[in-house]
Protein backbone atom coordinates (compact mmCIF):
# COMPACT_ATOMS: atom_id res chain seq x y z
CA UNK A 1 0.00 0.00 0.00
CA UNK A 2 1.09 3.51 -1.07
CA UNK A 3 1.55 6.42 1.06
CA UNK A 4 -1.48 8.36 -0.63
CA UNK A 5 -3.47 4.36 -0.10
CA UNK A 6 -3.15 4.58 3.38
CA UNK A 7 -4.11 7.99 3.97
CA UNK A 8 -7.33 6.97 2.37
CA UNK A 9 -7.58 4.05 3.78
CA UNK A 10 -7.01 5.95 7.39
CA UNK A 11 -9.63 8.64 6.18
CA UNK A 12 -12.47 5.91 5.51
CA UNK A 13 -11.73 4.45 9.01
CA UNK A 14 -12.04 8.13 10.37
CA UNK A 15 -15.88 8.64 8.39
CA UNK A 16 -16.74 4.58 9.46
CA UNK A 17 -15.80 5.37 12.89
CA UNK A 18 -18.24 8.88 12.91
CA UNK A 19 -20.97 6.82 11.70
CA UNK A 20 -21.09 4.04 14.30
CA UNK A 21 -23.16 4.03 17.29
CA UNK A 22 -20.92 4.92 19.85
CA UNK A 23 -18.46 6.82 17.35
CA UNK A 24 -18.90 10.39 18.25
CA UNK A 25 -17.48 9.08 21.74
CA UNK A 26 -13.91 8.31 20.79
CA UNK A 27 -13.73 11.73 18.40
CA UNK A 28 -11.82 14.73 19.53
CA UNK A 29 -12.81 13.76 23.55
CA UNK A 30 -10.83 16.72 24.55
CA UNK A 31 -13.50 18.99 24.01
CA UNK A 32 -15.80 17.25 26.77
CA UNK A 33 -13.00 17.84 29.38
CA UNK A 34 -14.69 19.16 32.64
CA UNK A 35 -12.01 21.11 35.50
CA UNK A 36 -12.11 18.97 38.53
CA UNK A 37 -13.89 19.94 41.53
CA UNK A 38 -13.89 19.12 45.08
CA UNK A 39 -17.49 16.80 45.94
CA UNK A 40 -16.85 16.58 49.70
CA UNK A 41 -13.97 16.09 51.66
CA UNK A 42 -11.75 13.59 50.46
CA UNK A 43 -13.54 12.99 47.26
CA UNK A 44 -13.24 14.57 43.98
CA UNK A 45 -14.44 14.90 40.86
CA UNK A 46 -11.68 13.99 37.68
CA UNK A 47 -13.64 12.98 35.19
CA UNK A 48 -15.68 14.45 32.03
CA UNK A 49 -19.12 15.32 30.99
CA UNK A 50 -19.70 12.33 29.46
CA UNK A 51 -18.18 9.05 31.40
CA UNK A 52 -17.42 9.87 35.44
CA UNK A 53 -14.39 9.19 37.59
CA UNK A 54 -13.75 10.20 41.17
CA UNK A 55 -10.46 10.76 43.05
CA UNK A 56 -10.66 9.87 46.64
CA UNK A 57 -7.38 10.40 48.91
CA UNK A 58 -6.98 8.10 51.15
CA UNK A 59 -4.24 9.51 53.13
CA UNK A 60 -2.00 7.23 51.81
CA UNK A 61 -2.39 7.32 48.08
CA UNK A 62 -5.31 8.01 45.93
CA UNK A 63 -7.69 5.64 44.39
CA UNK A 64 -10.01 5.97 41.37
CA UNK A 65 -13.51 4.90 40.79
CA UNK A 66 -13.44 4.26 37.31
CA UNK A 67 -10.84 5.23 34.50
CA UNK A 68 -12.38 7.00 31.71
CA UNK A 69 -13.19 5.96 28.43
CA UNK A 70 -10.58 4.96 26.34
CA UNK A 71 -8.45 7.53 24.56
CA UNK A 72 -8.99 9.74 27.58
CA UNK A 73 -6.03 9.07 29.36
CA UNK A 74 -4.81 12.61 28.83
CA UNK A 75 -7.62 14.09 29.90
CA UNK A 76 -7.46 12.11 33.38
CA UNK A 77 -3.71 12.64 34.12
CA UNK A 78 -4.67 16.66 33.31
CA UNK A 79 -7.29 16.32 36.03
CA UNK A 80 -6.04 14.56 38.61
CA UNK A 81 -3.03 17.09 37.87
CA UNK A 82 -5.33 20.14 37.66
CA UNK A 83 -7.19 19.13 41.23
CA UNK A 84 -3.57 19.05 42.89
CA UNK A 85 -2.80 15.79 42.88
CA UNK A 86 -0.14 13.61 41.76
CA UNK A 87 -0.89 10.82 39.00
CA UNK A 88 2.06 8.66 39.90
CA UNK A 89 0.34 8.53 43.52
CA UNK A 90 -2.90 6.83 42.02
CA UNK A 91 -2.34 3.29 44.01
CA UNK A 92 -5.39 1.61 43.02
CA UNK A 93 -8.74 1.91 40.64
CA UNK A 94 -11.95 0.18 41.46
CA UNK A 95 -13.58 -0.29 37.64
CA UNK A 96 -17.64 -0.14 37.98
CA UNK A 97 -17.84 -2.88 35.48
CA UNK A 98 -15.30 -3.56 31.97
CA UNK A 99 -16.87 -1.97 29.08
CA UNK A 100 -14.16 0.27 27.19
CA UNK A 101 -15.98 3.67 28.70
CA UNK A 102 -14.61 3.23 32.09
CA UNK A 103 -11.24 0.62 31.74
CA UNK A 104 -10.16 3.49 29.34
CA UNK A 105 -6.71 4.66 31.52
CA UNK A 106 -6.36 1.77 33.76
CA UNK A 107 -3.71 0.01 31.75
CA UNK A 108 -1.68 3.20 31.27
CA UNK A 109 -1.85 3.89 35.13
CA UNK A 110 -0.95 -0.09 35.81
CA UNK A 111 2.30 0.22 33.41
CA UNK A 112 3.34 3.66 34.41
CA UNK A 113 2.79 3.70 37.80
CA UNK A 114 2.07 0.09 39.11
CA UNK A 115 -1.56 1.02 39.92
CA UNK A 116 -3.57 -2.03 40.92
CA UNK A 117 -6.69 -2.72 39.25
CA UNK A 118 -9.62 -4.34 40.56
CA UNK A 119 -13.04 -5.84 38.87
CA UNK A 120 -16.02 -7.64 40.08
CA UNK A 121 -14.95 -11.24 39.57
CA UNK A 122 -17.61 -11.69 36.94
CA UNK A 123 -16.73 -8.93 34.87
CA UNK A 124 -12.74 -10.26 35.16
CA UNK A 125 -13.77 -14.19 34.14
CA UNK A 126 -15.41 -11.89 31.17
CA UNK A 127 -12.62 -10.73 30.13
CA UNK A 128 -10.58 -13.88 30.14
CA UNK A 129 -13.58 -15.73 27.95
CA UNK A 130 -15.86 -13.38 26.44
CA UNK A 131 -13.29 -10.07 25.62
CA UNK A 132 -15.77 -8.71 22.98
CA UNK A 133 -18.77 -8.11 25.49
CA UNK A 134 -16.23 -4.98 26.27
CA UNK A 135 -17.49 -3.35 22.78
CA UNK A 136 -13.71 -2.45 22.48
CA UNK A 137 -14.13 -2.44 18.47
CA UNK A 138 -16.44 0.49 19.22
CA UNK A 139 -13.40 2.76 19.70
CA UNK A 140 -12.26 2.84 16.60
CA UNK A 141 -8.47 2.19 17.60
CA UNK A 142 -6.54 -1.33 17.16
CA UNK A 143 -4.02 0.18 19.69
CA UNK A 144 -6.12 -0.10 22.73
CA UNK A 145 -5.78 -3.10 24.91
CA UNK A 146 -7.91 -4.63 27.27
CA UNK A 147 -7.43 -4.03 31.53
CA UNK A 148 -5.43 -6.30 33.70
CA UNK A 149 -6.94 -7.00 36.36
CA UNK A 150 -4.28 -7.65 39.69
CA UNK A 151 -7.52 -7.98 42.10
CA UNK A 152 -11.05 -9.87 41.53
CA UNK A 153 -14.12 -8.49 43.82
CA UNK A 154 -16.75 -10.85 45.81
CA UNK A 155 -20.23 -9.50 47.05
CA UNK A 156 -19.86 -7.91 49.84
CA UNK A 157 -15.87 -8.05 50.31
CA UNK A 158 -14.63 -5.33 52.32
CA UNK A 159 -11.25 -3.79 50.83
CA UNK A 160 -8.76 -0.96 53.15
CA UNK A 161 -7.75 1.23 50.78
CA UNK A 162 -5.09 3.29 52.91
CA UNK A 163 -7.28 5.12 55.32
CA UNK A 164 -10.58 4.26 53.75
CA UNK A 165 -12.50 1.14 53.71
CA UNK A 166 -14.77 0.15 50.66
CA UNK A 167 -17.62 -1.92 51.14
CA UNK A 168 -18.22 -4.05 47.84
CA UNK A 169 -21.62 -5.50 46.46
CA UNK A 170 -22.00 -6.98 43.31
CA UNK A 171 -24.88 -6.02 41.81
CA UNK A 172 -25.59 -7.39 38.30
CA UNK A 173 -27.46 -6.14 35.72
CA UNK A 174 -25.77 -3.52 32.88
CA UNK A 175 -23.14 -6.28 32.98
CA UNK A 176 -22.54 -9.24 35.09
CA UNK A 177 -19.63 -8.01 37.81
CA UNK A 178 -20.84 -4.51 38.33
CA UNK A 179 -19.60 -3.60 41.34
CA UNK A 180 -21.83 -1.15 44.26
CA UNK A 181 -19.13 0.86 46.31
CA UNK A 182 -19.92 2.22 49.94
CA UNK A 183 -17.30 4.47 51.79
CA UNK A 184 -17.10 7.04 54.62
CA UNK A 185 -15.96 10.67 52.78
CA UNK A 186 -14.44 13.20 55.46
CA UNK A 187 -14.92 16.73 55.72
CA UNK A 188 -16.07 20.16 56.94
CA UNK A 189 -19.40 18.71 58.24
CA UNK A 190 -18.65 15.52 59.22
CA UNK A 191 -18.56 12.07 58.27
CA UNK A 192 -20.45 11.26 55.04
CA UNK A 193 -21.85 8.58 53.31
CA UNK A 194 -20.54 7.78 49.59
CA UNK A 195 -22.54 5.43 47.55
CA UNK A 196 -21.71 4.57 43.92
CA UNK A 197 -23.42 1.99 41.87
CA UNK A 198 -21.48 0.68 38.24
CA UNK A 199 -23.90 0.42 35.83
CA UNK A 200 -27.15 1.66 34.91
CA UNK A 201 -27.48 1.07 31.08
CA UNK A 202 -29.88 -0.81 29.27
CA UNK A 203 -28.17 -1.12 25.93
CA UNK A 204 -26.93 -4.60 27.79
CA UNK A 205 -31.04 -5.80 28.04
CA UNK A 206 -31.41 -5.44 24.47
CA UNK A 207 -33.52 -8.40 22.71
CA UNK A 208 -30.54 -8.85 20.50
CA UNK A 209 -27.49 -8.74 22.52
CA UNK A 210 -29.23 -10.87 25.32
CA UNK A 211 -30.14 -13.75 21.91
CA UNK A 212 -26.81 -13.79 21.38
CA UNK A 213 -25.69 -14.49 24.75
CA UNK A 214 -27.69 -17.57 24.66
CA UNK A 215 -30.31 -15.63 27.17
CA UNK A 216 -33.39 -16.64 25.48
CA UNK A 217 -35.56 -16.11 28.53
CA UNK A 218 -34.39 -12.30 29.02
CA UNK A 219 -33.32 -13.17 33.05
CA UNK A 220 -30.78 -10.93 32.83
CA UNK A 221 -33.45 -8.16 33.20
CA UNK A 222 -34.99 -9.87 36.36
CA UNK A 223 -31.35 -10.03 37.92
CA UNK A 224 -31.19 -6.49 37.43
CA UNK A 225 -34.28 -6.04 39.51
CA UNK A 226 -33.04 -8.05 41.98
CA UNK A 227 -29.85 -5.84 41.42
CA UNK A 228 -31.59 -2.48 42.50
CA UNK A 229 -33.71 -3.78 45.05
CA UNK A 230 -30.49 -5.34 46.81
CA UNK A 231 -28.94 -2.26 47.73
CA UNK A 232 -31.72 0.08 47.41
CA UNK A 233 -31.92 0.92 51.28
CA UNK A 234 -28.72 1.29 52.06
CA UNK A 235 -27.98 4.75 53.83
CA UNK A 236 -25.99 6.96 51.29
CA UNK A 237 -25.75 10.92 51.73
CA UNK A 238 -23.53 11.18 48.35
CA UNK A 239 -24.65 9.59 45.64
CA UNK A 240 -21.69 9.21 43.32
CA UNK A 241 -22.56 8.95 39.38
CA UNK A 242 -21.52 6.05 36.76
CA UNK A 243 -22.57 8.85 34.42
CA UNK A 244 -23.04 12.58 35.16
CA UNK A 245 -26.70 12.30 34.00
CA UNK A 246 -27.27 9.41 36.70
CA UNK A 247 -27.30 12.37 39.56
CA UNK A 248 -26.53 15.17 37.17
CA UNK A 249 -23.01 15.81 38.64
CA UNK A 250 -22.44 19.31 36.38
CA UNK A 251 -25.53 20.35 37.33
CA UNK A 252 -25.23 19.93 40.66
CA UNK A 253 -21.39 21.33 40.62
CA UNK A 254 -22.56 24.60 38.69
CA UNK A 255 -25.02 25.30 41.67
CA UNK A 256 -21.83 24.89 44.05
CA UNK A 257 -19.75 27.03 42.44
CA UNK A 258 -22.56 29.52 41.75
CA UNK A 259 -23.59 29.72 45.30
CA UNK A 260 -20.57 28.83 47.41
CA UNK A 261 -22.14 30.11 50.55
CA UNK A 262 -25.02 27.32 50.43
CA UNK A 263 -25.73 24.18 51.09
CA UNK A 264 -23.78 21.31 49.35
CA UNK A 265 -25.54 20.38 46.54
CA UNK A 266 -24.41 17.01 46.40
CA UNK A 267 -25.14 16.43 50.26
CA UNK A 268 -28.67 15.13 49.35
CA UNK A 269 -30.04 11.76 51.15
CA UNK A 270 -32.89 11.15 49.03
CA UNK A 271 -30.95 10.79 45.61
CA UNK A 272 -29.30 7.60 45.79
CA UNK A 273 -33.21 5.76 46.89
CA UNK A 274 -34.92 8.36 44.21
CA UNK A 275 -32.74 7.10 41.65
CA UNK A 276 -32.84 3.85 41.95
CA UNK A 277 -36.83 3.56 42.21
CA UNK A 278 -36.41 5.81 38.57
CA UNK A 279 -34.75 3.28 37.20
CA UNK A 280 -36.84 0.23 38.76
CA UNK A 281 -39.47 1.89 36.98
CA UNK A 282 -38.05 2.91 33.59
CA UNK A 283 -36.91 -1.42 33.29
CA UNK A 284 -40.32 -2.05 34.03
CA UNK A 285 -41.53 -0.25 31.49
CA UNK A 286 -38.56 -1.75 29.01
CA UNK A 287 -39.64 -4.96 29.80
CA UNK A 288 -43.51 -4.68 28.70
CA UNK A 289 -42.58 -3.25 25.49
CA UNK A 290 -43.63 -5.60 23.15
CA UNK A 291 -40.95 -4.30 20.89
CA UNK A 292 -37.58 -5.55 23.43
CA UNK A 293 -39.39 -9.39 23.63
Amino acid sequence: MTMREGYAQYLADAEALAQKRYGKYFIRQGRRYVAPFRIYGNVWYVGDNWVCVHLIDTGDGLLLLDAGNCGAEASLLSAIAEAGFRPSDVRWIVLSHGHMDHFGASEFFRDAFGTQVLLGAPDAQMLREQPERTLIHHTGSAAVTLPTVDRELADGETVRFGGTEVMFRLVPGHMDGCVAAFFDAHGELGVKRCGWYGGFGFNTLEKNYLLELGDTSFSRRAIYLESLAKVRDEHVDIFLGNHPHNNDTLGRMRRMLEHPDAPNPFLDPDAWGAYLDKKREKLLEFMADPKNN
